[in-house]
């Protein structure tokens, strides 16, 4: 791995000291651009032995995306990928997003939902994205390559999110009706006033759960293939990842198999770091488990529903668990 390169990051040094020893992570910056340039930021990488695919099936995968109206459409919008259609649907549908929330993108590569999720909650919203592929983050995302089933890389990204939870208190204190240090205005304007209250909302809905901060949690995960060449790129512009981001085996039984492990990994972070009323967002493949994950998930939810949304293509067997208003529950209660 390479050696660190610059870490827009808070002043403490202690989250970029702990992250070197068992993920073997490299730290590059990602560029910020709705908040104060102090804002923390960061990108890490990591390296592990995935899948890779055959040539035949990446021409046949860029073939098809040459002839998908949502891929074609994507690029005409300057958006990494067709995926960002299938959350701009379940967000119009839902109403997820909400200006200043603080998401947390599982599997986030190439980066299209961090861009929905971003333009959706900015200018004050925080988005971070993990994932095991390189990729180069969206603009104003924050984002960690690694293996997100592995602990370190979990504990990592916990202590940045509450890095970033203090840096956050610390601007909300100059909204804070309370606070009466700096200066005062006769009458707040409207985009202040809003967002004081959003922020007096959150400190209602978090009080008692310091350590569960996150807005939304979305999870598109699914195991990449294997990287056997390109090994000496040291580029995250490499088009041999994009490959590699080709989401299914052909084996029905193994891929439902292992987005169960996925989800149940994801719902397991979710119950350490989501906020009561937040919402969490989960792919899978059908199969006979996912009857036994949605039942977990009302448990946790006030609200569970199965979405296939129009941008997935017809032949495949994802689709999404939308889970709204998580109750004040964890998964070892349910």
């Amino acid at each position: 791995m390479q050696a660190l390169l610059r870490i827009p990051v808070p002043h403490s040094a202690r989250l970029v000291r702990s992250a070197a020893a068992p993920a073997a992570v490299q730290l590059l910056s990602a560029p910020y651009a709705h908040t104060t340039p102090s804002a923390p930021a960061l990108f890490i990488s990591g390296s592990r032995s995935v899948r890779w695919a055959s040539s035949s099936s990446s021409s046949t995968w860029k073939q098809r995306q040459a002839n998908d109206r949502y891929a074609r459409e994507a690029r005409v919008q300057g958006l990494k990928s067709r995926a960002a259609y299938k959350l701009l649907e379940l967000d119009d549908k839902h109403k997820l997003f909400s200006r200043g929330q603080l998401v947390v993108d599982l599997g986030y590569a190439p980066g299209s939902w961090s861009q929905v999720a971003m333009e959706r909650t900015k200018p004050t919203g925080r988005v971070v994205g993990i994932d095991l592929i390189p990729a180069q983050p969206p603009k104003g995302v924050s984002a960690i390559q690694g293996n997100f089933l592995s602990p370190a890389v979990q504990t990592l990204l916990k202590d940045y999110l509450n890095e970033f939870a203090k840096f956050r208190k610390q601007n909300d204190k100059t909204l804070d009706p309370d606070n009466d240090s700096g200066l005062v205005s006769e009458r707040p304007s409207y985009i202040d006033a809003e967002r004081a209250e959003s922020i007096e909302d959150r400190k209602a809905e978090t009080a008692g759960h310091n350590d569960k901060i996150v807005d939304i949690i979305l999870s598109d995960m699914s195991e990449p293939f294997e990287q056997v060449t390109g090994f000496y790129i040291r580029t995250i512009s490499n088009p041999h990842y994009h490959s590699r981001m080709m989401n299914t085996s052909g084996n029905q039984f193994r891929d439902h198999a292992r987005s169960m492990d996925l989800c149940l990994a994801a719902l397991q972070f979710a119950s350490d770091t989501l906020r009561p009323g937040g919402h969490f967002v989960c792919k899978y493949y059908q199969g006979a488990e996912d009857k036994n994950l949605e039942k977990e998930l009302k448990k946790m939810f006030t609200k569970v529903e199965r979405v296939k949304p129009e941008a997935s293509r017809s032949e495949s067997r994802e689709g999404y668990f939308v889970a709204l208003k998580r109750k004040d529950v964890t998964l070892a209660d349910s």
